[in-house]
């Protein structure tokens, strides 16, 4: 590969590389941080390359002298053998972001044409948006023009409080679309923070300072396990509700059956003063309902070190819990359908009896291996009499 002489070309095509491919680089040419004039060296060859590639260095000169802007081409002359004394071109600068972009040619100029006119309309709303639009660039560009517009129509409507009493979706605004906010949310609250001075970002994020109900997520499953809290529910026998609605209002019966997952929640049979929790998975908020401390409370779930670390998070909150067919002889009852644990967690600091850390450190063959089994592998018969012998149980202590 030759060392000196660098055509046009290939001067451009490294620029481009590290100037307009490089996200980073371009923001800072864009923002002012990366300062300018961008400096290319040419790279002259030295008397005796020149003459071993005679017609190389001729290109090479003829080259740069037929570039588009000369002013930006630097010049020295140099005495080499047979030639004699030859202007030769030692740089290019570049003084600006509209020099780097016409040098770069077409690609530069079209993308750059595009977020003019994605610009346009929000900075006539706010001049001062420039700056963020250029650190979000990349979401810039990736928005339609209809996008844009509608995003400038929909800044001047949004300010603190605006949705009081509507979710995110139905904040009352004029020909927008429900699905806009969702969609926008992390541009929407960078250009907000920049017309009102970081105060939705302040409050805690853009459905916080409009003074949006929160948005219901972590759903988990509630089903009445007993006649009477069916009845006591409306007669329905599955209901899914928020995580937030499920720490806030208590649920009616006396015993409280969490499973970790789906489909077991569906096995489960009709039990006295019992409802039944399940679909939460990994996510333990729910042990945080201060109503729970008031029920005798029940999880089961997987045996594998997920499982045990779920329960041990839940036994921190609720240190009365009692843990359901997560033992070892449920494990050695079971252990024709035990399986390798694809992904394993650490042995929890905290939340397990004894009997259950040593059950966690039984489960790891070797540091690469850890048996799982799954509850949905359990004999139905098996897990009716530990559920009954737990309701009997707790029927017993009260």
């Amino acid at each position: 590969m030759r060392s000196w002489g660098q055509l046009p070309t290939e001067v451009m095509r490294e620029t481009e590389r590290l100037e307009w491919d490089n996200t980073t680089n371009l923001r800072g040419r864009l923002q002012g941080t990366r300062g300018f004039p961008i400096s290319l060296p040419l790279k002259p060859p030295a008397a005796g390359d020149a003459l071993m590639d005679i017609d190389h260095f001729h290109n090479w000169v003829n080259a740069w002298r037929q570039w588009s802007k000369p002013s930006q081409v630097q010049w020295v002359t140099r005495r080499y053998r047979v030639v004699g004394d030859v202007e030769v071109p030692v740089r290019l600068e570049l003084a600006n972001v509209k020099e780097l972009i016409e040098a770069i040619g077409p690609v530069a100029i079209n993308r750059s044409q595009a977020w003019a006119a994605l610009m346009e309309p929000l900075l006539a709303v706010d001049r001062r948006l420039y700056e963020i639009l250029i650190r979000q660039i990349l979401v810039l560009e990736q928005m339609s023009h209809r996008a844009a517009q509608q995003m400038a129509k929909v800044l001047p409507q949004l300010h603190q409080g605006v949705g009081n009493g509507h979710y995110l979706r139905g904040v009352p605004l004029e020909g927008i679309d429900t699905k806009f906010l969702e969609a926008h949310t992390p541009l929407l609250t960078a250009l907000l923070d920049v017309i009102h001075e970081g105060a939705p970002s302040q409050s805690g994020g853009l459905e916080a300072w409009l003074g949006c109900l929160p948005t219901p997520s972590n759903w988990l499953y509630i089903r009445p396990l007993c006649p009477d809290l069916r009845q006591q529910i409306g007669g329905f026998r599955v209901l899914q509700i928020p995580l937030e609605q499920f720490l806030a209002q208590p649920l009616p019966g006396r015993r409280v059956l969490v499973v970790e997952n789906t489909k077991p929640g569906y096995a489960l049979p009709e039990l006295a003063d019992t409802i039944a929790i399940f679909g939460g998975g990994r996510n333990t908020q729910w042990r945080l309902a201060p109503w729970l401390a008031e029920r005798d409370v029940a999880y089961w779930g997987d045996i594998d070190s997920w499982g045990l670390t779920i329960l041990s998070d839940a036994r921190q909150a609720l240190p009365r819990l009692t843990a359901l067919m997560m033992d070892r002889e449920t494990l050695l009852t079971h252990m024709d359908f035990a399986v390798e644990e694809s992904r394993s967690t650490n042995l929890p600091a905290f939340g397990l009896l004894a009997e259950e850390r040593l059950l966690f450190e039984g489960l790891i063959i070797s540091t690469q291996s850890v048996i799982r089994l799954e509850q949905e592998y359990l004999a139905q018969d098996y897990v009716l009499s530990k559920l009954y012998s737990w309701v009997n149980g707790c029927t017993t202590k009260s």
